[in-house]
């Protein structure tokens, strides 16, 4: 399932530049707003689980947030109110010539059982009232937008239909007030000082040593991690908590660089000893000035995530495990262990770098940072199978 096609799909989403009628800071791009937005849905997720007792189904709410993306992609920059008028006059063509068009451009999409394109239509066009992770993603949505929208109005201060454009933001948000987390959100306290701190990682860019084409920042690579880690955990046959598990450790995987910014391999691997400092310094960062701003009951979750994130664990009687990727396929695979496979995630870490460096070196723009670092990740990986997937393979895809 996880083909060249596919790969390069996600990595669209880097050169569609929003707000792009407005004065606006240069890295204002579709990818980082999708980031942005899963970020706000697992904050309002986990806010309506613990207030209103809701039982989600995280995995549809993932699945959810990547058809979006994609029907976001093949739709490319359609403003917003042309976007929404066609969409209630023509939805339901529109959306088949949306999975028309993926199904043309990434033809393994539907090898899953069932298949992708299968799973979207059936979620574009869900009827009646909608689903909580559907009401929960769009919440995510306009909250994303309205955090960009801040940002934007400072700059555009008396330009021609801007508070119109503030006025339709504010009433999609009150739409869903019925939502627990939107009313928190709303008070602007500390849970929303989380999700404007995080909303730093867009402004950090990766590679930020070397130009490069299409430019990504920290925020926009840890989606593109936590997607590529959905797909290789459905090949995997993967229980829902490993899914779950998989995609957000992925996701949360360099929150400790909105505190430290980006510290590049080499430096970290340049004295003895100096990764380990760097690991203890990021671990007391996330403890002083991140958890404080989340409720006490994640910050369980939070620490399996981010502590030892490329390793693979499983919890067993309330205790972390480190055990084997051959291990937990074979014995782990199951929602009581709360499974995650750390090795996998450090992979799509490292292909997701790989394809960074291959874009800009095919669009001319290369540097000896860019080549060495493509080289280097390149001989690391080919011929290498990692949790049961094929890395050797995907590598190859985009081998220079």
């Amino acid at each position: 399932m996880l083909r060249k096609e596919l790969l390069e799909l996600l990595f669209e989403a880097a050169s569609i530049q929003r707000w792009n009628d407005h004065i606006r800071p240069e890295q204002f791009s579709e990818l980082d707003k999708q980031a942005h937005k899963m970020l706000y849905a697992y904050v309002l997720g986990k806010i309506e689980e613990a207030d209103h007792g809701t039982e989600l189904n995280w995995q549809h709410l993932i699945e959810g947030g990547l058809f979006e993306f994609f029907h976001r992609i093949v739709l490319t920059d359609i403003k917003p109110p042309v976007y929404y008028k066609l969409m209630a006059e023509k939805g339901p063509q529109l959306n088949r010539w949306v999975l028309e068009k993926l199904a043309s451009k990434v033809p393994g999409l539907n090898e899953s059982k069932p298949g992708i394109i299968s799973l979207m239509e059936e979620y574009l066009n869900l009827s009646g009232r909608e689903s909580i992770e559907k009401r929960i993603l769009q919440a995510a949505h306009y909250l994303a937008t309205n955090w960009e929208f801040k940002i934007i109005y400072r700059l555009n201060e008396g330009l021609y239909g801007l508070e119109d454009t503030k006025a339709a933001i504010a009433n999609q948000i009150e739409e869903h007030y019925d939502l627990a987390g939107v009313q928190k959100l709303a008070l602007g306290k500390k849970t929303s000082n989380f999700l404007d701190l995080v909303g730093q990682l867009r402004f950090q860019q990766r590679w930020a040593q070397a130009p490069r084409v299409p430019k990504t920042s920290v925020l926009g690579h840890m989606l593109i991690v936590a997607m590529m880690s959905y797909f290789c955990s459905l090949q995997l046959n993967a229980c829902p908590k490993r899914l779950y598990n998989n995609y957000f450790a992925a996701l949360f995987h360099d929150l400790p660089e909105v505190l430290t910014r980006d510290i590049v391999s080499p430096v970290k691997r340049s004295v003895a000893g100096l990764e380990d400092i760097i690991k203890d310094i990021e671990r007391r960062q996330l403890e002083e000035r991140i958890f404080p701003l989340l409720p006490v009951g994640w910050h369980t979750e939070l620490r399996y995530f981010t502590e030892d994130e490329f390793a693979c664990k499983i919890t067993d009687q309330g205790k972390v495990k480190l055990v084997s990727s051959e291990e937990i396929n074979i014995n782990y695979n199951y929602d009581s262990f709360s499974p995650l496979d750390g090795e996998m995630l450090k992979a799509c870490d490292q292909l997701a770098a790989y394809i960074e460096t291959f874009l800009s070196i095919s669009h001319g723009i290369k540097s000896s940072h860019l080549e060495e670092g493509n080289r280097q990740l390149y001989n690391r990986y080919n011929n290498q199978v990692i949790s049961g997937i094929d890395f050797g393979r995907l590598f190859s895809y985009f081998k220079i």
